[in-house]
């Protein structure tokens, strides 16, 4: 029986946590650094244990992929495990594919451990693989079996050791944000007025800035999210340099290849506001392009900020937001809504508060503006509405997903094609913030899925079609309500006995919390502060921590507001 490794790894890493009593782990770099020299990153990864003399095939095979949780020397401790020749062409970049545990691991070995002769042997490894992250950092689920073979061998009185292996590495599925970290690759949509985030994950190493750095310029998006979005960085710009230093005052000295002297200023602005933000996550604050060590002045691009920004709830005797126990009146809705004589069901509210997308209890859409209710969609079987970035209201039936209508300002429908063509049906859509993905529940065949696509606007931002469709995750259960949260990630409701909320990032794995008892309708915002839930019994939660939290009550419809 192989030994555990992971209790060498769990030891070895509580006395390196042991030794850093005191020292932040998390949070912005801090250390100023010398020019051309890399920032380094706190957050503490697992030391793996290196190979046990006398250990037999499994063993060292074992060792090696448990190794994978330590990538400081370009995986200098799983290198350990394989022969000098095979050291210099084992490729640990390739890849990563993600199992459930350890313990899930089986091997399958041709040799007998007792055999003294034996010189060469092959160790098969069956993993229930849940994810893979590709070479470029992005992350796919992929749930399933796969297989991995490893050839020893051992020259006579010597250690059995690795003389081919598959190239990349594997992590188990706890393991995978101890020894990766998520950012987010800013790009802008296609009408240049909204960031879009890509989520990729880097092993947790020095040089982090380098690597985001040169992934967001000579590095493409996401071919699902490719047809949404665009990048200022010319192609002929690149990185000049081995290194994009960051400063005590966290900014980052980028020097650019001699191209970026042709950018124009909007494209320069353009250029610096993607970078800072893709950098955000290692706290860098600013940018400072130079060219052949000559500074290259370049502003930042502002974004308006929304102007609905809380609780929206349709309470016993009005519609507005909840501060503390009343409902403040949003001017251009509240009295406008308060009009309308059938039962509301939904009620998606734009950003800057100028307009409401309204379902009716009876299924029909609405318009509703200041002075003016203007009926959009009547189709049999309608799900909630919602409004984009754009002020255009989505609308689709249940049971025929491909039929996604878009509706404008002026009541003109806009069909988009492409949606969802395996689908045989459709219970929940929602447009992101930034108007280029939406997210969905459908079903194909017997099996629930939460998928996401990108969105290919035409002129004045008219949404076209829709980009290939990327599954999110499979579920179990019905979905009670779907939202965004922040820039990255879907919260969806579970309809089981017991209520599930689960969060999962667009391009990460998913996680799983308890919803209060009752719920029925879910809103989504900025951050996991900012989800809201409604139970049939009227009452609004807020989740504080793990608990939930009576935010609101006697309210009849829990609104949302466009982009969450």
């Amino acid at each position: 029986m192989r030994r555990s490794w992971a209790l060498l790894l769990t030891g070895a890493l509580a006395l390196v946590l042991a030794g850093c009593t005191g020292l932040p782990t998390t949070g912005p770099v801090n250390a100023g650094l010398p020019i051309g020299e890399e920032e380094e990153i706190a957050d503490p990864t697992p030391i793996a244990q290196g190979p046990m003399p006398g250990a037999d095939p499994e063993d060292i095979v074992g060792g090696f992929l448990e190794a994978s949780v330590t990538p400081a020397g370009d995986w200098e401790t799983a290198q350990e495990f394989l022969t000098d020749e095979f050291a210099d062409e084992w490729e640990p970049q390739a890849g990563v594919a993600i199992d459930e545990s350890v313990s899930s691991r089986l091997f399958d070995v041709d040799v007998d451990p007792e055999d003294e002769t034996a010189t060469e042997t092959m160790v098969g490894v069956q993993l229930q693989q849940v994810a893979s992250v590709d070479t470029a950092g992005a992350y796919t689920a992929s749930t399933g079996t796969s297989k991995r073979a490893f050839r020893l061998v051992r020259p006579e009185g010597g250690e059995w050791r690795i003389a081919e292996a598959p190239p990349g590495i594997v992590l188990d599925a706890a393991s995978l944000e101890q020894v990766y970290r998520r950012y987010n690759l800013q790009y802008f949509d296609q009408s240049w007025s909204h960031l879009v985030p890509d989520v990729r994950w880097f092993p947790r190493r020095p040089s982090m800035a380098t690597t985001i750095t040169r992934a967001l310029i000579s590095g493409e998006p996401s071919e699902w999210l490719a047809p949404a979005v665009r990048t200022a960085f010319a192609e002929e710009i690149a990185l000049a340099g081995d290194a994009v230093p960051v400063d005590s005052s966290q900014v980052a000295a980028v020097s650019l290849n001699r191209a970026a002297l042709s950018a124009t200023p909007v494209a320069l602005a353009r250029m610096r506001t993607q970078l800072e933000a893709s950098l955000s996550g290692l706290g860098v604050s600013e940018v400072r392009f130079t060219v052949d060590g000559t500074p290259l002045e370049a502003d930042t691009v502002s974004f308006p900020q929304p102007a609905i920004d809380g609780l929206l709830v349709l309470g016993q005797e009005s519609f507005g937001m909840a501060v503390g126990d009343e409902l403040k009146p949003i001017p251009a809705l509240t009295a406008q809504i308060a009009k309308i004589q059938e039962p509301i069901a939904a009620i998606d509210v734009a950003l800057d508060g100028s307009m409401a997308a309204v379902q009716m209890a009876a299924g029909a859409v609405f318009a509703v503006r200041d002075g003016a209710t203007d009926r959009l969609d009547a189709r049999a079987g309608l799900i909630a509405p919602s409004l984009d970035a754009f002020g255009f209201t989505w609308t689709v039936p249940r049971g025929d997903p491909s039929a996604v209508e878009a509706w404008d300002g002026e009541v003109v429908r806009h069909p988009v094609a492409q949606a969802w063509p395996e689908a045989s049906s459709i219970s929940h859509l929602r447009l992101s913030s930034d108007g280029a993905r939406v997210a969905a529940v459908v079903t194909a065949g017997s099996q629930r899925h939460l998928v996401v696509a990108a969105v290919v606007r035409g002129e004045g931002g008219v949404p076209e079609r829709l980009g290939d469709v990327r599954e999110v995750m499979r579920l179990n259960d019905p979905a009670q309500g779907l939202a965004w949260m922040g820039t990255d990630s879907v919260v969806l409701l579970s309809n089981a006995s017991d209520p599930v909320l689960i969060t999962h990032v667009i391009g990460g794995p998913a996680t799983f919390s308890t919803a209060p008892a009752g719920a029925k309708s879910l809103s989504g915002g900025k951050n996991n502060a900012a989800i809201r839930v409604l139970t049939s019994d009227g009452v609004v939660y807020a989740q504080r921590g793990s608990s939930w939290q009576e935010s609101v009550v006697g309210a009849r419809v829990l609104g949302t507001r466009a982009g969450y």
